[in-house]
Formats: structure tokens, C-alpha cells, sequence
């Protein structure tokens, strides 16, 4: 376990080995993580966790071939080792990508979230029995099975390399939520609500809204099948971006595994649609000036007015289309390979609200439960099939709940037939510097299997 990281020892020791044989481009990558989180069930703490992690990277090239190695000892004996395997394996990489140890962007961006600090271990625990309580205080009807949590992680990423590079981030971020279990007469449904941060007041909204869902949901029936008016609700359309959000990766269309292969310029969405990815969105709690390559960050719309503007580039899938990178070669960890994900990836808003969409469609279906998006979704054509649950929408009003009803299509049709947005955004929680978002999204004639 990694308690605090000498990075400037480790540095000199790793760059002494590497001297010592003859390496010339390399480079160092170093993450060290603190994480905490409770959860509570009934009236008392069901689970605590705390730890520490953390280790450094070192890559290497060789003979045009990059090599790799990682560890989490931070003995001298061991940085050295490391040093030396990433030469090793350079020599037996197969690939002919085109590798690169990137010397420096001309601008990076300031981070403007605020200083995270890692909350007392007695803050979270004392938190989640508050609102453990306050959501049995909700309603008569709140059950066993409800229950409530609460976390915070802290991370530290620093690179540098033979080209003089240096870069370093600290960042972090806190959520809460609650998952309130309602039972009335022989019927038993649940919902559940979050929020960024561990903030009281913000949290103290959760046990009311977890709640009112759950028992909207008492009395679902089921529909017959056909074709529906649908308005996605936010958080629904955000799990979709995210099922479908490999689409977007340069690497995916070189692979053959994304029909935007070549369709940079042309438009591949409806006009109403502009998908941005913000590494420094106003409000985020997660956010990096640069990637794991070391390339600077920046904002940039992927969809732009309908018009697909750029797919998202890393060092190695940029250098094959003669571009440059977008900053999008992520790590999920110190050992991790480079990876293209986005940041905060999301529809921007639209200037209507919620109602408006239900006036829209008039009778149709507002969805707010997607199931099954691992087995259910095929990036590689854009084809999903969904288990799913919500509300008609029946005389232009949000209706009865319903339930059990599959909906199908295409990501890529979809998008072109959104005809309408509301005027907030829904984002998720955040899978390291990621996160997606939508607004709620008004769409015609989906098919849906019901009873």
C-alpha cells in the first residue's frame, strides 16, 4: 500500500536506470488514490471502507516499438526493475502503430474546481444513518431493503518524460444517495436518487425524491405493443450515450467497430442535437487540464448542430489520420493502457421545458428505467433492445406508471429523429474523469414489445 509518493526520488532513480540503457524517449506516470464509503441499512452502518493505492508507470520506446511496466512497490530495487521489463517487452511488441512520447501541448487549461477534502470516516457514517432515517420519516409505506450511502475518492496523476514534460493534478470528488424500497398491501417497488458531494443540505433532498419515485411506480400496468411517441427521460438518455459512447472513438472506426468510420463532416443527427465533451465543465467536480499521453484537454463539440465535427483521438489514432490529438487517451489506472474516453460527454440543452415535451407527443410513453444496456446494446451497428419501464404520457400529461415493456431500434437512427430537448441536463455519477449527460429527449415511432 502506497502511503505518500517521494515522486522526485522515484523520478531520479527511474531516470538514472534509464540512462544506464541507453533509452532515449520514455516516460513516467504516477497515481496515487485515497477512497472512503458507507452504506447503511435499516438503522445501522452495513458497510465501511477505507484505503489507500497507488504506483508509477514507466514506458519506453524501443526500436520504434513502445514498452510498458508498472508496479507498486516503490523500493529502488523495484523502480529499476520496472525500468528494465519496459524495455524487455518493447522488443517483443508486434504492433506497427505509430508510438510517441509526447513532448508538450502550447496551452493547458486551469482546473476551476475547488480544492477537494477527504470527509472525517465519523462525517460519512453519522451522514448515511441521517439519511436512513429521514427516508423512513418519508412515508408509512418505506420498507426493509432501503438504503442509503455515502463516499468520497481523492486522486493524484503526475507524468513526466525525457522531453522535458511535468505535469501534475489533484482532484477529487464526493456523492450520496438513497434507494428507498416501498411497500403497499402485497406490492413492493423501489427508486432511488443521488447527488454530487456529501454536502447536508443537498443531500437532505434525496430521501423525499427517492421516495416519491418509488411509490409512483406502485400500480404499474402493462401496455400493448406497437409504435410509440417516446420523451426519454435525462437519465435515461445519458445511459444510452454512455452504452453507445465507444461509437465516438477514433480507435473503434479504424477498428471497423463504429459506423462513423468516415463521416467526419456529414451530418449524422438531428439539427437540435449538439453532443459536447468538457473536461473542465463549469461545475464538475472531476477535471484534468491534460490526458494520460500528457496532451492538453480542451472542450470541443463532437456533434455540432446535427454535423458529426470529430471522433475522439489519442496520440496513436491521431498520428494514422495525420491529425492531432483531441486529449482523449485516458488512463483508468497507473497500469492501465491508454484508452480513448471522453470527459463530460453530453446532449447540450434544449429551450423547452419537461411539460412542453409531454405536449409534444401528446399520448406516447415518458421512459425513466432502462435495463439490460450491456447484453442489450451492439456499438458496432447501433442496434439495442431494452428492457424498460415509465409513464404514459396520456392528454399531453405525464400519465399511470408502466412496466415490463422492451423498446428497440438504432442509436444512430435515434439520434437523427430526436425532434425536441428540455432546457436542463441530467448528468450521472462520474467513472473517474467521466460522466454523461442529457437533457430529456422527445423521439417518434419506437417500437416497443408490451403484453
Amino acid at each position: 500500500m502506497v502511503i505518500d509518493l517521494d515522486f522526485e526520488e522515484i523520478k531520479r532513480i527511474a531516470y538514472d536506470e534509464a540512462k544506464t540503457l541507453g533509452l532515449k524517449d520514455y516516460e513516467l506516470y504516477y497515481m496515487q488514490e485515497s477512497s472512503m464509503s458507507a452504506e447503511a441499512l435499516k438503522d445501522e452502518i452495513s458497510s465501511f471502507s477505507s484505503s489507500v493505492s497507488g504506483g508509477v508507470n514507466f514506458r519506453c520506446i524501443v526500436e520504434g516499438r513502445m514498452g510498458y511496466a508498472s508496479t507498486e512497490m516503490l523500493a529502488e530495487k523495484e523502480i529499476r526493475s520496472i525500468v528494465r521489463r519496459a524495455a524487455a517487452n518493447a522488443a517483443v511488441i508486434e504492433s506497427d502503430n505509430p508510438v510517441r512520447i509526447f513532448e508538450g501541448s502550447k496551452k493547458y487549461e486551469s482546473v476551476n474546481s475547488p480544492k477537494f477534502v477527504m470527509p472525517e470516516a465519523s462525517q460519512l457514517k453519522d451522514g448515511v444513518l441521517e439519511l436512513q432515517r429521514a427516508t423512513y420519516a418519508c412515508s408509512e409505506y418505506v420498507t426493509e431493503g432501503t438504503q442509503s450511502g455515502m463516499g468520497a475518492f481523492k486522486v493524484k496523476i503526475g507524468i513526466c518524460n525525457s522531453c522535458g514534460l511535468e505535469l501534475e493534478n489533484e482532484t477529487g470528488a464526493g456523492y450520496s444517495y438513497v434507494e428507498s424500497v416501498v411497500k403497499k398491501e402485497d406490492e413492493t417497488d423501489s427508486a432511488g436518487d443521488f447527488c454530487d458531494g456529501i454536502d447536508k443540505k443537498d443531500a437532505a433532498q434525496l430521501p423525499e425524491k427517492a421516495t416519491k419515485k418509488a411509490l409512483e411506480k406502485l400500480g404499474a400496468s402493462e401496455i400493448e405493443s406497437g409504435n410509440y411517441d417516446v420523451v426519454f427521460s435525462g437519465k435515461c438518455m445519458s445511459m444510452l450515450l454512455s452504452a453507445f459512447a465507444s461509437v465516438f472513438s477514433a480507435k473503434a472506426a479504424q477498428c471497423g467497430l463504429s459506423l462513423l468510420r468516415g463521416k467526419e463532416g456529414e451530418k449524422i443527427a438531428s439539427e437540435c442535437v449538439t453532443l459536447t465533451d468538457d473536461p473542465m465543465r463549469n461545475g464538475a467536480m472531476m477535471q484534468t487540464s491534460f490526458d494520460g499521453e500528457g496532451v492538453a484537454t480542451y472542450r470541443k463539440n463532437v456533434i455540432e448542430k446535427g454535423v458529426l465535427k470529430t471522433l475522439l483521438y489519442d496520440l496513436t489514432t491521431s498520428a494514422k489520420e495525420g491529425k492531432e490529438s483531441t486529449g482523449n487517451g485516458q488512463r483508468g489506472g497507473y497500469s492501465s493502457p491508454i484508452a480513448i474516453s471522453p470527459y463530460n460527454f453530453y446532449i447540450n440543452a434544449g429551450n423547452v421545458c419537461k411539460e412542453s415535451l409531454f405536449r409534444a407527443v401528446s399520448d406516447g410513453l415518458y421512459i425513466t428505467s432502462l435495463k439490460g444496456l450491456h447484453a442489450g446494446v451492439d456499438p458496432s451497428t447501433g442496434d439495442f433492445s431494452l428492457e424498460s419501464a415509465g409513464f404514459l404520457i396520456k392528454g399531453k400529461e405525464k400519465g399511470k406508471a408502466i412496466k415490463s415493456f422492451t423498446i428497440a431500434g438504432n442509436f444512430f437512427d435515434l439520434l437523427k429523429r430526436i425532434e425536441a430537448l428540455s432546457d436542463d441536463v441530467y448528468f450521472g455519477l462520474s467513472a473517474g474523469f467521466t460522466v454523461f449527460g442529457s437533457p430529456d429527449v422527445c423521439v417518434r415511432g419506437i417500437s416497443v414489445a408490451g403484453k
